[in-house]
């Protein structure tokens, strides 16, 4: 198995040599591997896709702001005040 190696930040790296009884290598190899899987599923929805970055970056907007406008209405709702229909 090939090796890789990691640079953490001075805090992190404290904390991991204070527990040598965690096996951090394996932490670190499941934790890469799952999200190797996921990139890996995403290339593959993404394959046969027409649409260009321009496009996502208008719908990523769209989307972002529904969840917005959302979470916006629910906190009004929660205290009393009248929802946003913009």
């Amino acid at each position: 198995m090939p090796n890789m190696t990691l640079s953490l930040p001075e805090d992190v790296y404290k904390m991991v040599k204070s527990h040598k009884e965690v096996r951090w290598s394996e932490i670190a190899r499941r934790a890469i591997e799952d999200y190797a899987k996921k990139v890996s599923l995403l290339d593959a929805l993404t394959a046969q896709s027409e649409l260009t970055q321009d496009d996502i970056m208008v719908l990523d907007k769209k989307i972002k702001s529904g969840v917005h406008q959302h979470y916006k209405n629910k906190a009004a709702q929660r205290t009393g005040r009248k929802r946003d229909v913009s």
